[in-house]
């Protein structure tokens, strides 16, 4: 029997991407390649941060989508790219006092996921090398975001 995504000769298949945002030059490139091209991460670029911020709610679920989509890269490309590009940028959105105020604010849900994501990135080698007591620091937030979360819904 055949892993579900394996080839027969149970090779994992190669993921591509088609990148059409400028319709002159489209172009394919491997997964890996797109993650370790740079995607931008939230928390990692302050001017992407005041900008994802003038949106709001709908700002900070972008900000924890692209988490999201770079921790999928990740698993999928077999790689430890995405998240591992900008290893400032990742922990930024959780800890930085203005960047968490707004997520706080905005929408404490995207935080958690933020928070949540990273630690499970962790668990399964995706990140390759957090720093010391960060891991115990997004717990920590994770377990207080859930527990005001759970506190505003009753």
């Amino acid at each position: 029997m055949v892993a579900h995504g394996a080839a027969p000769d149970r090779t994992a298949p190669a993921a591509y991407i088609g990148d059409s945002a400028v319709p002159d030059q489209v172009r394919t490139r491997s997964l890996a390649q797109e993650t370790a091209a740079g995607v931008p991460v939230p928390g990692g670029q302050p001017a992407l941060d005041r900008a994802m911020q003038r949106h709001g709610y709908k700002g900070a679920f972008e900000m924890a989508a692209t988490v999201d989509y770079l921790f999928g890269y990740d698993a999928t490309a077999g790689g430890r790219r995405g998240l591992d590009v900008r290893p400032a940028g990742r922990t930024r959105t959780c800890f930085d006092a203005e960047v968490s105020a707004f997520m706080r604010t905005s929408n404490p849900w995207a935080l958690r996921g933020i928070a949540e994501r990273l630690v499970e990135a962790a668990d399964r080698g995706l990140w390759a090398e957090p720093p010391p007591g960060v891991l115990d620091q997004l717990r920590a937030a994770y377990l207080e975001l859930e527990g005001q979360l759970e506190g505003d819904g009753e």
